[in-house]
């Protein structure tokens, strides 16, 4: 049976990072197992990656692509050693004007295709295994102007955590990764980056220091990584302000927001 590393989202942005790394800290890896919608993109990162990859190009929402990642785990039967699941979608706006469509498809894929990927791959961790889900800084505070996305992001991190106690008896290991704003295409395709509040560019971290620390917290059994002082205090402050308190700041953080296009890893 292969050790193998599996990891979603990776067509692009901290999903593809996390391959990047992955392979460098665990050379011991015999392969790993890529999913994500852009498959010219994946055949891309599979020849940088000095180890056997295999591609999965999908649609994490398809019962039908769930059902084939299903169907070959059992055919392979591998060890899943590391399950990155990264793949996320955002939509910058007011709820009432985002679309339903908009909305229920964040919900599919940052809470319900992220819950079936760890079901169907926790059958194939053995002991000392680690499942990195991607969260965010949104979690930590509802967020008016990106309500359905922080409301995504609240359940991953609530999943995780309670996860994370049910594996600690399998020696599994589950850290939620919550980063504030990425310099990735999220914002790129989620529209001008001028109408980001300046606060949120003033925040603006690299993906390679972020998955650096999300792997360095996961190998320390840390249940959340949050990378970088201002967002550790966006953390502390959400934990100690009351939320009706902290509600009129956040709007004013997203208040210049428009609704603006997709951005789906």
């Amino acid at each position: 049976m292969k050790n193998i590393a599996v990891v979603t989202g990776a067509s692009s942005g901290i999903g593809r990072e996390f391959a990047r790394q992955i392979v460098q800290r665990y050379p011991k890896l015999d392969g790993m197992w890529i999913i994500g919608r852009n498959e010219e993109r994946l055949w891309q990162l599979q020849a940088e990656l000095p180890v056997e990859v295999r591609i999965f190009q999908m649609d994490l929402t398809s019962e039908e692509s769930i059902g084939k990642l299903t169907a070959e785990l059992a055919k392979e039967n591998p060890k899943i050693r590391i399950l990155v699941n990264s793949a996320g979608f955002g939509k910058l706006g007011n709820f009432a004007g985002t679309s339903c469509q908009e909305a229920v498809r964040m919900v599919e894929i940052n809470c319900v295709a992220l819950t079936c990927l760890t079901y169907a791959c926790l059958p194939y961790m053995p002991a000392k295994s680690r499942i990195l889900q991607m969260g965010s800084s949104a979690a930590f505070t509802p967020q008016p102007g990106f309500a359905v996305y922080a409301a995504t992001k609240a359940y991953v991190l609530s999943f995780s955590r309670a996860l994370a106690r049910e594996l600690r008896s399998r020696d599994i290991w589950v850290t939620c990764v919550c980063p504030g704003p990425v310099d990735t295409e999220f914002f790129e395709h989620a529209g001008d980056s001028e109408k980001m509040s300046r606060i949120k560019k003033l925040a603006m971290a690299k993906p390679q220091p972020v998955v650096r620390k999300a792997l360095l917290d996961a190998a320390r059994h840390k249940d959340v990584s949050v990378y970088g002082l201002s967002m550790k205090g966006t953390r502390l402050m959400a934990k100690a302000v009351p939320h009706r308190l902290l509600l009129p700041v956040m709007g004013r953080l997203f208040k210049e927001q428009e609704n603006t296009p997709e951005e789906e890893l």
